[in-house]
This record gives C-alpha cells, structure tokens and sequence, in this order.
C-alpha cells in the first residue's frame, strides 16, 4: 500500500505532538506529546491511543518537551515494545523530564484523591507512574546527529540539528517501497529562531517530497533581539528602584531558563545590569542546566565564549539554585530585589504557581513571560488580561504587572520559517501545516502558497493522507 500519515496531535494547534506513518511494511510515530493548556487537556491525554501501540514499530523523537515527548510512557505502558530514537542530548534530558512528568501526575493524584468524597479512581490515578518511566527510559536508543539510522530494512533516517533547544532535531526519513519508489518525508520538529544566542542555528534541507512544518509563530515576526535586552534591562531596573517588588520569570526547564541566564550574565558582563539576586527554583531546571554543560559542543561560539553563564562567579555572585520544599518557601519572605526564575512555562504546574500566588496580588512585582502560552493556559490568561486567578483554591487578584518579552522565543517566528523553507532547491510534492493554532497555520499556509506557489495542506486533527515520492 502506498505510505500514508495521519495526524493525531498538534494539527490546528500548537501541543500533542503524534504523527503516525505506515505502510504495508513499517508502521512508527514521529513524536508522542501530550496536550498542554485548557481543561480539556487532561481528559485528551487520558483518551486510548487512535492506534494499536503493540503494531508500532519504533517511534523518532523530535526533542524532549513534553508536548512532544509527554505521553511515551502511556504508549509502552500500553504495549509498545518498540526502541524510541532521539539524539544524545535529548536522551538525557528525557531522564529528567518524564519522570518530572510523573512526579507532578502522582502528586497531583494524591491531591484530587484526598479532595474527592467518592474516591473516584478513574479520574485520580496517574497517566502512568515513576516505574512507568523507568521502564520507558530503557527504550530509548540515543543518535548523534547526521548519522544514518536504519530502524527498519524499509525505512532509513537522520537527525539535524534543529536549533530549538538543546537537542531538538529535524528528521528526515527515506521510506522505500515494493516498486523501488523511495519516498522522503522530512519533519521539521520545532525550528529554532536563527541568531539566537547558545544554540546553533536550524540546519538547511535541501530536498523533500513530503514537508511537515511548524507554524507556533507562521503569522508573527519576533522583537530584534537588542530591543529585548532593552526591555530586561528597563524591567529590572523600574522593579529596583520603583517600589520594590520581584521579578516573576515563569520558564520552561529546558530551554528558556538557560537563554534567560545567558542574558543576564551577558548584560551583567557588560555593565548594563549590576548586584542581581537571581533564583532558579526548579529542580528540573537546575538538572537541565547540569546537562546542557555537558553538551558544550553544540553550543554556538558565541555561548562557548561567555562560558560562565551557567554558573555562580564573579559576574553572577548571587546565582541560587534551590533544589529543596523549604528552599523553595523561604523566597515567600523576600519581598524585593529576587528575580525568580520557576518552571513550568505556561504557570500550569510546578513552583511557578506558589511564587505567582504570592506575588501576583502586589502591584509593585512585575511577571516576564519569556515564551509561547498555549490557548487555556494560565500563562496565556495572564497575557490576555485577566483581573482574577484561582490558585491553590484562592481566588487571587492581578495587581502585578505582567509583561510580555516577545523576542526570546525559541520558535523560528514567520521571517525565519520562510528563510529555511528557502532552504528547499526545488518545492516539496505536498507540505503539511502543523504545531500552530489554527490562525496562525493557516496564514503561515497562505503565505506559502502566494510567496512560493508551494502545495500546502494544514491538516484537520485526527486526519490522514496518502503520500508518495515526487512526480
């Protein structure tokens, strides 16, 4: 049968990310992610699989978020025995990662357990647990990249540096088919914004029959990166010498947590910030932070130049990673001056929410949201405007200021998407629109079609297309 693709996640929206292939032969997932932002989130997690997890026969990982990585060990939980490949850097981040994932479901578990009169289990058991984990970490099988993979006799790949965070990959796969026809799909994962300080940046693709893209900024370009450092610069110091509040970072662990040191050491070194008391309240960011010095080698040279931005030194000397319960209460009684930098990235889970319900109600505390915020986000709602938050069961006002800082994302914004898509010698046979909401896909869509004259589909969730090799 001729190779198909059916999109089950991340298709008019940006998280969930899941793309089945099959053919007569092979049958493999290119990422498992779980839904992040809104209600509806825990409930789509908890749905069965749209497929048999014991048919797949191995599963390529993009990088380790856990929109993209989320929900792999509820797939070999649910049977798959498969290996699940990903490259070196994000092999070790999955080790923190998915077990964070676990320990925030089981906490969370126990929670709506005690809160719940009738006890129901259904709806307070874990999506899977610690040992879940554990036995899913032993599936996965690290890749350098640009090294030729061969998971299957019908299928061969190679993962390129991506420049998202550190890690991230785009995958390009050759499926052969009975007739001799060789069909190439490339995946783009989540591409990362080029000039970007620490990683390098997205590699170029030179051919495709099949595209698969993102599209979280398809209608949107980024701040320049100097107007950014401005405006953090002119956060820090209004909240110093205004009336004495914190900063409020939510970032994602990985990723964001390390740019955001990288430019406070770097604006420290320069003189344009001085006497900063910076706190990293995330157990997972500091072991992130931990692995990201292991893999200096995919640093620009730029980063592997300011080799001290990731450590407590001469430039930093009040840089605090706190790693216990305590610790992380005792910043409550810092009433200025800390800048505290808590995952989780959209304000949905983690220690974020603590430092938020605390510092929220004090109009004199300024919250910077450092990246994307999923649609039903707390984050989002807080970037929306919203006057009043519920929090740990408190009905909690908004009197901080919230800011915006647009130009750190790590997501290639819509000039560079189209700059890589320029990348292609020749237009692919069919490009597919994916990890966008649904308005940004579509002009990211209409923009390829009218400035490049290119095929573009963006896909509807849940649907599935026949592919082949180029005409």
């Amino acid at each position: 049968m001729a190779p198909k693709i059916s999109f089950l996640g991340a298709a008019r929206e940006v998280t969930g990310s899941c793309f089945l292939v099959e053919t007569g032969e092979v049958r493999f997932l290119i990422d498992c992610g779980m839904f992040q932002g809104g209600r509806e989130a825990p409930a789509r997690n908890r749905k069965p699989f749209g497929f048999d997890p014991e048919s797949i026969d191995f599963v390529l990982l993009t990088h380790a978020h856990i929109d993209h990585s989320g929900l792999l060990p509820k797939l070999t939980k649910a049977g798959f025995t498969g290996p699940i490949f990903a490259t070196e850097a994000t092999a070790d981040l999955l080790g923190v990662m998915l077990p964070d994932s676990a320990h925030i479901q089981e906490s969370d578990a126990r929670k709506h357990w005690r809160r719940s009169k009738r006890g129901a289990a259904s709806s307070t058991e874990p999506i899977y647990t610690m040992n879940d984990v554990r036995l899913c970490l032993r599936q996965v099988h690290a890749i350098r990249y640009d090294t030729k993979l061969t998971p299957n006799e019908n299928v061969r790949c190679r993962f390129r540096d991506a420049g998202h965070i550190l890690g991230s990959a785009i995958i390009e796969v050759w499926i052969s088919e009975g007739d001799g026809e060789t069909t190439k799909i490339v995946f783009s994962g989540d591409l990362g914004q080029p000039g970007r300080p620490i990683l390098r940046d997205p590699t170029p693709i030179p051919d495709a029959d099949i595209l698969v893209i993102e599209s979280t900024y398809g209608n949107r370009e980024h701040e320049d990166l100097s107007t950014t450092l401005d405006e953090m610069i002119e956060i820090v110091e209004r909240t110093r010498h205004g009336d004495g509040g914190n900063i409020i970072v939510p970032a994602f662990a990985v990723g964001r947590t390390q740019e955001v040191l990288y430019h406070l050491h770097r604006l420290t070194c320069e003189g344009r910030l001085r006497d900063l008391m910076i706190f990293v309240d995330s157990p997972m960011a500091t072991e992130a932070t931990r692995i990201t010095r292991r893999h200096l080698e995919l640093f620009d040279e730029q980063a592997k130049n300011l080799a001290g931005w990731h450590k407590v030194g001469a430039d930093l000397p009040y840089l605090k990673f706190t790693s216990s319960v305590d610790e992380s209460k005792a910043l409550n009684q810092i009433s200025a001056g800390a800048i505290i930098i808590s995952a989780s990235g959209m304000c949905d889970a983690g220690r974020i929410r603590h430092h938020l319900r605390q510092n929220l109600p004090r109009p004199e505390s300024v919250v910077m949201i450092t990246g994307f915020q999923a649609k039903g986000s707390l984050g989002r709602r807080l970037v929306d405007g919203v006057r009043r938050v519920r929090l740990f069961g408190d009905d909690i006002p908004v009197r901080a200021t919230i800011h915006s800082v647009n130009g750190l994302s790590a997501h290639a914004d819509r000039k560079a998407l189209m700059a890589w898509a320029d990348g292609f010698r020749a237009p692919p046979h069919q490009t597919f629109i994916v990890h966008g909401e649904e308005t940004a896909a579509l002009e990211f869509a209409h923009a390829l079609r009218t400035e490049k004259g290119w095929t573009v589909t963006v896909p509807e969730p849940g649907a599935c297309f026949e592919i082949g090799p180029s005409p």
